[in-house]
């Protein structure tokens, strides 16, 4: 029944996405791609967090490599966008398994404590590398192009979007039924019960930082397809505890929950645009409620019973009046 509903759902967000356009404006065509983007981010965290179990604060960082990366591509060399959008990803995902390496040695608070410093570092690399990112002036991203087509609006850049966040949907679902997702679930699990039953534990943990980082840097590649101009400010700790905050509400080890947490906060978000002083102020206190009252999110228990084995069904009552009458035997034979 919930494969059935899954499925309905996805198939009315794809009908009225595929609406969109002609009935909305061009505010609202914006405020979706963003959406995509985040729906992005939310499933990359989601694969080293809620699949893997390893707890970072670096997604961020990562995003903005991808931002910076496939920007001055785009600037310098004028590419089809999805050559920039690639070299975000490729770099963000070397990044990323570098960082793995912390994984290999840290766990729990050390590990988030460990990737929340690599972040921060890589936003002074932004706003100080001024040859390269314009420093605190902001970065100006030109239009991208589709061989010679040029995305100058955030409708002809739509449809792109979309299609850049279903394909990574897909492959998210499709990985988290395949070996690997097991593999990742186990490490999550126990690191020395997944040891034991052969999975190279340090091999896992670091694909899945590789993995988070590359839809990281992808999701900052499509960012430039529709914005022009990003300010490393809104590259630090506050958009990584929002996504954080998306994934952790939505359900830790949940799809559905990353994707959900991801459209509901990027409104939210947009909304509370007028009031950036209190943002950190609510996304904080959302996530401690959260952890606190409902640690597993909104979707996470529902995917859990879902998963869970069916109970065992009750003996007839033949075979349990045999059971009786030969415990009975045994008492008198002792």
């Amino acid at each position: 029944m919930s494969n059935k509903i899954d499925r309905t759902l996805l198939a009315l967000m794809a009908v009225a996405l595929a609406a969109l356009p002609f009935v909305a404006s061009g505010y609202v065509i914006y405020v979706v791609n963003l959406l995509m983007v985040f729906v992005v981010l939310a499933l990359g965290l989601h694969l080293v967090i809620g699949e893997t179990g390893q707890f970072a604060l670096s997604h961020a960082a990562f995003y903005g490599v991808g931002i910076y990366t496939a920007g001055l591509i785009n600037n310098l060399w004028h590419p089809p966008f999805f050559i920039s959008i690639i070299a975000g990803g490729m770099l963000a995902a070397a990044l990323g398994y570098l960082i793995g390496a912390l994984a290999l040695r840290m766990r729990d608070i050390y590990l988030a404590l460990s990737t929340f410093a690599f972040g921060e570092a890589m936003q002074w690399v932004f706003l100080n590398w001024q040859s390269v990112t314009n420093g605190s002036n902001g970065f100006r991203i030109s239009p991208a192009t589709l061989f010679g087509y040029e995305l100058v609006s955030d409708l002809k850049a739509y449809p792109f979007v979309v299609l850049i966040a279903a394909l990574l949907l897909w492959a998210t679902i499709a990985l988290s039924r395949s070996q690997l997702g097991s593999a990742f679930r186990a490490v999550r699990e126990s690191d020395v019960a997944a040891q034991a039953m052969g999975v190279n534990v340090n091999a896992i943990k670091r694909t899945a930082f590789t993995l988070s980082a590359a839809y990281a840097g992808i999701a900052g590649g499509m960012y430039t397809t529709f914005a022009s101009f990003i300010h490393p400010e809104s590259l630090g700790f506050q958009t990584t505890i929002l996504i954080l905050t998306m994934v952790v509400v939505g359900g830790i080890g949940s799809v559905r929950g990353a994707i959900a947490g991801a459209l509901a906060f990027g409104l939210i978000s947009e909304l509370l645009r007028q009031a950036l002083s209190f943002q950190e102020i609510i996304y904080g206190v959302i996530l401690m409620g959260f952890m606190m009252f409902a640690p597993k999110g909104l979707f996470a228990g529902r995917d859990a019973r879902r998963r869970a084995p069916p109970p065992a069904a009750p003996l007839p009552a033949a075979a349990r009046s045999g059971a009786g009458a030969a415990k009975g035997a045994q008492r008198s034979a002792a």
